[in-house]
């Protein structure tokens, strides 16, 4: 059943005053970065991908460098990230499509973002929020997990979760909505053990099946 908005409200206002000013997990340094960090970041741990890309990110901060770099010592660098074959395919060929067609900038736009090989929805939605403040809603599978067990945007598959938040949260947390929801099912929310004792929005929460302990 759907969370009501006064509860809703008092989730995120909870969750704020837990972390105020919450950051992604991902290592980048400026939204070229950025874009190439969370498309490695694919079917991969953010600590797994932080491992490969500081000492590439080191060196490599543009899409002119990443092109010289090449695919094979691209490949070489990001070798412990799972499906790392065709991302190294994909960063070289989405870094050449920025300098060919947007001036080597990261556009601003979803539509844009999502013309670039291997950036999809979700990776465009971080990029948006992460480099350029707008609030959008990046649904992974912890976001996914945590809307649909406490009711706060039920839905069937990640669009609709994201549909949902977009009318659901409220404009005060939306720059953060993410962030906070992300990191919720990744420490607390957890998908086998969630840790329902130690939940700062337990009472607010839909989920029947509470851990005890």
């Amino acid at each position: 059943m759907p969370m009501q908005k006064k509860k809703i409200a008092d989730m995120f206002a909870r969750l704020r005053d837990a972390d105020p000013h919450p950051e992604t997990e991902l290592h980048f340094i400026n939204p070229y970065t950025l874009v190439v960090a969370v498309a490695l970041s694919a079917q991969a741990t953010d600590v797994g991908v932080n491992k490969a890309t500081k000492p590439l990110f080191a060196k490599i901060q543009t899409p002119e460098a990443m092109v010289a770099l090449g695919e094979d010592k691209l490949r070489e660098a990001i070798k412990t990230i799972g499906l790392y074959r065709n991302k190294a395919k994909n960063v070289i060929a989405l870094s050449k499509k920025l300098i060919d067609e947007f001036g080597s900038e990261v556009p601003q736009t979803r539509e844009e973002l999502e013309t670039l090989p291997g950036v999809g929805r979700k990776t465009a939605n971080v990029v948006l929020n992460v480099a350029f403040g707008q609030p959008t809603m990046a649904v992974d599978t912890h976001i996914f997990r945590v809307s649909n067990r406490t009711g706060l945007a039920p839905g069937k598959n990640p669009l609709e979760v994201e549909l949902g938040l977009e009318k659901r949260v409220p404009p005060e947390f939306a720059q953060h909505a993410h962030h906070w929801l992300i990191l919720h099912g990744r420490y607390v929310c957890k998908a086998r053990t969630p840790q329902c004792p130690e939940c700062v929005i337990k009472d607010l929460c839909g989920f029947k099946e509470k851990t005890k302990t």
